[in-house]
């Protein structure tokens, strides 16, 4: 009975499953981004978030822990270095998944994972979007005048008037 055994198995044995998350893993923090299938992106979130959330606090033993999962002295170095300092007050949420569509070989659903805290579009997109609020715009309307024509005229009398 596959009773309390909920991941996805990905169609390999444990020893190849387990290989390919961590290589996925060590791509996934070097290039901040990788290009994948679904179904793969979701068992790498599952296998990563909880080895970035480790790099929060820097010791021997959380880089040691990281590092037996990993098996990569340049991964280890990243996340605990440029990584950790971005995602330190975040509470959790490290990865994003964007789908992208379909292959053309075999129809599978594909995706990129990111780490979230590198997506520099999407950081400016949500400052940008705070700093409008409905509030601000009712006073700018408020505030403009009636005729812009007169106002012209009041403030430079050398301009013609409008009749």
């Amino acid at each position: 009975m596959r009773h309390n055994k909920k991941f996805n198995h990905l169609g390999r044995k444990k020893a190849h499953r387990d290989s390919l998350l961590a290589n996925m893993t060590v791509s996934l923090i070097l290039h901040k981004r990788i290009h994948t299938t679904l179904a793969k992106a979701k068992a790498l979130r599952i296998y990563a978030e909880p080895l970035i959330n480790r790099a929060k606090e820097d010791n021997t033993s959380n880089r040691r822990l990281v590092f037996s999962y990993l098996q990569s002295k340049e991964a280890v170095k990243e996340l605990f270095g440029p990584i950790s300092e971005k995602i330190a007050n975040r509470p959790g949420g490290y990865t994003r998944i964007l789908k992208t569509g379909f292959r053309l070989g075999d129809n599978a659903k594909t995706c990129f994972i990111e780490l979230v805290d590198y997506n520099e579009a999407m950081l400016k997109d949500s400052k940008e979007a705070k700093a409008k609020t409905r509030r601000s715009r009712r006073k700018a309307s408020a505030a403009a005048p009636e005729n812009p024509v007169e106002e012209a005229a009041k403030e430079n009398p050398e301009l013609p008037a409008a009749e």
